[in-house]
């Protein structure tokens, strides 16, 4: 009887991939192949991406941690403030109406809202009527008011060195020696916070201050 030739056979060695691998388990799902990823941060010893390498951080091993202590706030360098130059307004006026336009004076500035005790009137001739009354109580009762600053201060240029300075001072160069006034006028002028009313001559005024006022 022929033989009828055998098919070859096909061992398992020659086989294709095994669907279930030796050890019996199921062998993974092919993945889809995921597109391109941002690149990974460098690790110690593998070359990163060229681009600037992040800050060394150290550890409490490489460098001893300072503990912060209580700030201190430095004080900036402050300019030395400018002297005050007070506005200076002159009102014309006769010896004899000097104390008058003074009073005038007076009453519009608290009129205008100025505090009664923000205000010096000083005096080169007559003392005003206020100052000889106070002073016929005495010198303590007198400087006690001005002390007590809560009213208009009437002072003669003989005794206008002891007055404190206030925002105010007006002047009535009503009379008495050249002197009084050549004292008294530089001395208001020194006294006066923001403002300095000066009523009698003009020109006698502007030879003494050294002003066009």
């Amino acid at each position: 009887m022929p033989l009828i030739p055998e098919e070859p056979q096909i061992h398992e060695s020659a086989q294709g991939p095994r669907a279930t691998p030796a050890t019996g388990r199921t062998a993974p799902t092919p993945r889809p192949v995921p597109g391109p990823r941002p690149a990974a941060h460098p690790r110690p010893g593998r070359p990163g991406p060229l681009r600037p390498a992040p800050p060394v951080q150290r550890t409490p091993h490489d460098v001893a941690v300072a503990t912060p202590g209580p700030s201190v706030p430095v004080a900036p360098v402050a300019a030395a403030p400018a002297a005050a130059i007070p506005q200076i307004q002159l009102i014309p006026a006769s010896a004899e109406g000097a104390l008058d336009a003074a009073e005038e004076a007076v009453d519009l500035l608290l009129d205008s809202g100025r505090a009664p005790g923000d205000v010096l009137v000083i005096t080169t001739g007559e003392q005003h009527p206020w100052a000889a009354h106070e002073l016929s109580f005495g010198e303590a009762s007198y400087w006690a008011q001005h002390d007590l600053g809560d009213d208009v201060f009437y002072a003669d240029a003989a005794v206008a060195s002891r007055a404190a300075s206030r925002p105010v001072v007006v002047v009535a160069v009503n009379g008495g020696p050249d002197a009084a006034a050549a004292d008294a006028l530089p001395l208001a002028r020194a006294r006066a916070g923001t403002l300095l009313i000066v009523c009698g001559n003009p020109q006698q005024i502007n030879a003494v201050l050294g002003t066009g006022v």
